[in-house]
C-alpha cells in the first residue's frame, strides 16, 4: 500500500511542479525508480529461507491475480462492445 501512495504522490508532484521541458528527465527518473523497485522486490523474495519451497504457491497466487481480473474484464467488455459497436455500425449513434 505504501508503494501505491508513493507512486501517486510522485504523479501529483510531477504534474504540479515539473515543467514540460523537464519531461524527459522525469521519464528517466520514473524508469530508474521502477527498476529499483523491481530489483528490491527480487532481493526481498530471494532472501527468504524457504523461497524455493514456496515458489509454487507464489506462482499460483500470481496466476490467480492475473486470471481473475482478465476474465472479469472480458465478461464485462464483450457485451458492452456488442451493444455500443452495433449502434455505431447501424447509424443509430449520430453525434
Amino acid at each position: 500500500m505504501n508503494v501505491i501512495i508513493i507512486m501517486c504522490a510522485g504523479i501529483l508532484i510531477s504534474k504540479i511542479f515539473f515543467p514540460v521541458k523537464w519531461k524527459h528527465i522525469n521519464e528517466l527518473m520514473q524508469l530508474i525508480c521502477t527498476l529499483l523497485l523491481i530489483f528490491s522486490m527480487g532481493v526481498l523474495l530471494g532472501s527468504r529461507e524457504d523461497f524455493l519451497n514456496t515458489i509454487t504457491t507464489v506462482g499460483f497466487q500470481s496466476f490467480l491475480f492475473f486470471l481473475f481480473p482478465a476474465v472479469c474484464s472480458v465478461i464485462a467488455v464483450y457485451p458492452l462492445t456488442k451493444i455500443f459497436l452495433n449502434k455505431k455500425k447501424n447509424g443509430k449513434d449520430e453525434i
